[in-house]
């Protein structure tokens, strides 16, 4: 691989990243009802899912999906029925509060472990992991230059999807009002919801 392949793969992971799509929806949801930093784990889940993806993906696990077709529809559509289900919490999602009362039930972000794992159901996560795949490594790959290419990836998603995050928090304090807080979580809903579009056209 030489440098000016490196600088399209490079665009390639900023413009995939930072566009949106399930994950930076999610994100930006996120960031406006938990606030940045307990948003982190989220986040950090998202970039370490992904690049565990792109590892497998290049060791061989996209073959199986080619020779078991079968397989690849079902995870699609049990990954979109997620993303129904995750529409549905944001849409009924409540801020958390900047204190913690003790002995109260508190809304929780997504987790770290929920994060890495939703990957293996976001159709813009298995577009992405492909197209790196297949565009940017030679067929006859070797195995650093495969971990060249996730870390590459790593460090250049991390900070764009988190700037979904920044941005959803720096909003919080102007939904504070319960009518503006539902309106953008109905809206982060159905952009959710409209994500699936790819899903239901291919």
């Amino acid at each position: 691989m030489n440098l000016d392949t490196w600088l399209a793969f490079a665009l390639f992971a900023f413009v995939s990243s930072i566009t949106p799509g399930p994950n930076n929806t999610m994100m930006l949801a996120s960031g406006v009802n938990f606030g940045f930093s307990r948003s982190l784990p989220h986040m950090t889940g998202i970039t370490v899912g992904f690049c565990l993806m792109i590892l497998l993906m290049g060791l061989g696990l996209g073959s199986v999906f080619e020779r078991y077709p079968l397989l690849y529809t079902v995870m699609r559509y049990a990954g979109g029925a997620y993303m129904l289900y995750l529409a549905w919490k944001i849409f009924r999602s409540q801020p958390a509060p900047d204190t913690v009362t003790p002995g109260t039930a508190q809304p929780k972000p997504m987790g770290f472990t929920a994060a890495a794992a939703f990957q293996w159901v976001n159709p813009k996560a298995w577009v992405m992991a492909l197209g790196a795949i297949t565009t940017y490594l030679p067929a006859r790959h070797s195995t650093w230059q495969l971990l060249a290419l996730i870390g590459v990836m790593g460090v250049i998603n991390m900070p764009s999807t988190g700037s979904w995050a920044l941005f959803g928090s720096s909003m919080r304090r102007h939904l504070q009002r319960p009518t503006f807080l539902r309106v953008f979580n109905t809206l982060a809903a159905l952009a959710l919801v409209a994500s699936l579009y790819p899903l239901l056209t291919h």
